[in-house]
């Protein structure tokens, strides 16, 4: 189902309705429990689906704990990973640069690789951009491949405006300067728990797949644990 279902999803006349769609499919508990056990190559799928789909970075959080969990050799998932696990932007464009080679081979994403990576250009300067205050621009326009500095003023211009970034540029200094933010104490909290039900899931799902690896089945842990308290 899940495979036959790329033939479906990735040659949908709507191209963001069968994003959604495969997103949704693959993020609901019983199939995502089919892609970590049979089949986690479709997780490169996923992740290039909620990529290029802005309205989906509502489950960034959530795809990016599966990745982290499966630690595949894929640079499609690997990209994810360095950016929003380890934020080594080094190692992030470095495995943007193999992702161009695997996408433009991949039948499914072929047709969607120039955009996978516009899109992932983006999420590399707006993790960027959090996480530092001051960024050269020439820097930015060498790291994703812009022709000019000039170009890539206007580029992240624009892009700042749309990503609602407190940030000004510097023409003098060359520079983009951010704003400091602090944080809502009440946002912090609700951000840490509203996937707590899904971690749960993640966690049990591991302790599942390591005692079936172990040879321990379920029932086995159950009737053990109930001697136990019995004695």
């Amino acid at each position: 189902m899940i495979h036959w279902s790329l033939f479906v999803f990735f040659n949908h006349p709507n191209a963001e309705r069968g994003r959604n769609g495969l997103v949704d499919l693959l993020l609901n508990d019983r199939y995502l429990c089919a892609v970590q056990t049979n089949c986690p190559h479709t997780l490169r799928y996923l992740t290039a689906a909620v990529i290029c789909n802005k309205r989906r970075k509502n489950v960034l959080k959530d795809l990016v704990k599966v990745i982290q969990q499966e630690r595949r050799e894929d640079p499609v998932t690997k990209f994810l990973e360095c950016l929003y696990v380890d934020f080594d932007f080094d190692k992030a464009q470095n495995y943007l640069g193999e992702c161009e080679k695997v996408l433009k081979a991949d039948y499914f994403l072929s047709s969607m690789s120039e955009e996978f990576l516009e899109a992932a250009r983006v999420f590399i300067f707006e993790t960027y951009c959090r996480i530092h205050q001051k960024i050269d621009i020439a820097m930015l326009a060498e790291k994703l491949h812009m022709d000019t500095p000039e170009e890539a003023e206007k580029w992240i211009v624009n892009l700042i405006r749309n990503a609602d970034l407190d940030a000004k540029i510097d023409s003098k200094a060359n520079h983009v300067v951010m704003g400091k933010k602090n944080p809502s104490v009440y946002q912090s909290v609700i951000e840490t728990t509203e996937n707590l039900a899904f971690r749960s899931y993640v966690l049990s799902n591991a302790l599942a797949q390591r005692l079936t690896a172990a040879g321990i089945g379920t029932e086995k842990m159950m009737q053990g644990g109930y001697e136990t308290g019995k004695n």
